[in-house]
């Protein structure tokens, strides 16, 4: 799978903290490996049609489209106003 990243995602990324952009790349890599890695803990996000999560850390989330062999990566932040606006 390949990544796109939107103009949102890559506005959120940049104003994370070192430590979670680093905590971010691991997951991605993990992500393109492996879906189901455990500790990402993907599942759809309620109440979207599309819309998964990936867990970042215990506060910081990831969301992202499924389209063809592309992850479009939506937004990424602290989990409650990052699952608000996926």
């Amino acid at each position: 799978m390949n990544f796109i990243e939107t103009a949102r995602f890559k506005k959120a990324y940049q104003s994370l903290p070192g430590e979670v952009k680093a905590r971010v790349k691991e997951a991605l890599r993990k992500l393109a490996d492996n879906p189901r890695y455990p500790s990402l803990q993907v599942k759809k996000i309620k109440a979207t049609k599309d819309i998964w999560e990936a867990r970042i850390s215990l506060d910081y989330r990831m969301t992202f489209q499924i389209v063809r062999d592309y992850y479009i990566l939506r937004n990424v932040g602290h989990h409650d106003p990052t699952l608000k606006n996926p």
